[in-house]
């Protein structure tokens, strides 16, 4: 005999695919009946057309399928009103005792800077965040480069954000939360906005987007030391900076101007990145096309470790292209193994500045 009580519970085990909580915790499951061997669920989406409405079918299906004595299982499936959805938005966001975010805040966020363009930091910073994702750890991106989202197409994401009330869903992919301007604007129409404009759109990204509960929060500057570095800094003054750089001296002076921004705004430069550091040949011997040790110089000037020196790959250029990350490829890659080290070291950096610090008596 199926019993309602352990359908329930199945379901409590089943999250809604945006929002990352239970389904019977966000209150969307209104009513099950049982009937000898057929379930019937009644699930109350956020909105009326959900785009995971098949997601959370299957899910749904499949987990309640499994239980002993079940044969059949129909969902109907109906929307939230405008007051149940007001009521959900206070769940979700509560009443944190932190400024910005709407729930709770990130345990560490990560500003990937860079002096200039063309350093290929985005692409990096797409494969860095897959790469702590692929360590079993909570990861979201803010692209906060809004005159040139590049973050969408690096992560194979399209579509727009799901909007609960005054509340913006990230897009998902790979196991990592977007929100871009990429989401909003025309790939062929270039934004042109002043300071104050760009101002309230990071902000916006801060506060009225539900990112969950977060290990790893990148944001993704724009090139320089403009406007948006500076948002960063006020909104989110715990941030730590990973500066990326290519070898030769022009983008390393460049490179430096940034930590010394974030050194003026407060914030803690957590390492360099050498990108583009060199082409391994067939042979296995190295060319160092950019020149050699500009990383290692930069370091040692801002005192902070080299975190690593990702060489160039034509598929490490591909998978931004196409959105599919190089460390996820299932061939061995110099590129690839070099920044998964990267993100081991980034958790191992932050783990022991979230560590406690042993009382001496």
């Amino acid at each position: 005999m199926i019993n309602k009580d352990d359908v329930m519970k199945v379901l409590e085990k089943i999250d809604d695919p945006e929002l990352h909580r239970s389904l019977v915790e966000l209150n969307m499951v209104k009513n099950v009946a049982v009937d000898d061997t057929s379930v019937v669920i009644d699930i109350a989406l956020t909105i009326p057309g959900c785009p995971l409405k098949a997601k959370i079918h299957k899910d749904v299906t499949e987990g309640v399928s499994a239980m002993p004595g079940v044969k059949t299982v129909q969902i109907n499936f109906s929307a939230m009103s405008q007051d149940e959805r007001k009521t959900l938005t206070e769940k979700l966001t509560g009443k944190s005792k932190y400024a910005g975010f709407k729930d709770v805040r990130p345990k560490h966020v990560i500003a990937v800077a860079s002096g200039k363009g063309g350093v290929g930091k985005s692409t990096f910073t797409a494969n860095l965040a897959v790469a702590l994702a692929a360590e079993g750890y909570q990861v979201g991106v803010m692209d906060a480069d809004v005159y040139g989202f590049s973050m969408p197409r690096a992560l194979g994401i399209v579509g727009q954000p799901t909007l609960i009330g005054d509340m913006l869903i990230p897009l998902e992919n790979y196991g990592v939360r977007l929100m871009s301007m990429g989401f909003f604007a025309d790939d062929d129409n270039p934004v042109i906005w002043r300071g104050p404009l760009l101002h309230k759109a990071i902000n916006q990204f801060i506060a009225d987007v539900h990112w969950g509960k977060l290990d790893y929060l990148m944001i993704d500057l724009p090139p320089g030391t403009g406007d948006v570095s500076i948002t960063i800094s006020q909104a989110i003054p715990e941030a730590q900076v990973l500066v990326v750089t290519t070898p030769q001296a022009a983008a390393r002076s460049v490179a430096g101007r940034v930590a010394k921004m974030a050194e003026k705004t407060n914030l803690k430069v957590m390492g360099v990145v050498e990108n583009m550091s060199y082409y391994q040949l067939p042979d296995g011997s190295k060319d160092f096309i950019f020149g050699k040790g500009g990383g290692v110089e930069l370091a040692g000037q801002l005192n902070v470790p080299l975190l690593g020196q990702v060489p160039i790959e034509t598929r490490l250029r591909e998978g931004g292209d196409t959105g599919k990350p190089i460390v996820l490829s299932p061939e061995k890659s110099p590129a690839a193994e070099e920044i998964s080290k990267i993100a081991r070291s980034v958790i191992r950096k932050t783990m022991e500045q979230a560590a406690p610090v042993a009382s001496v008596n």
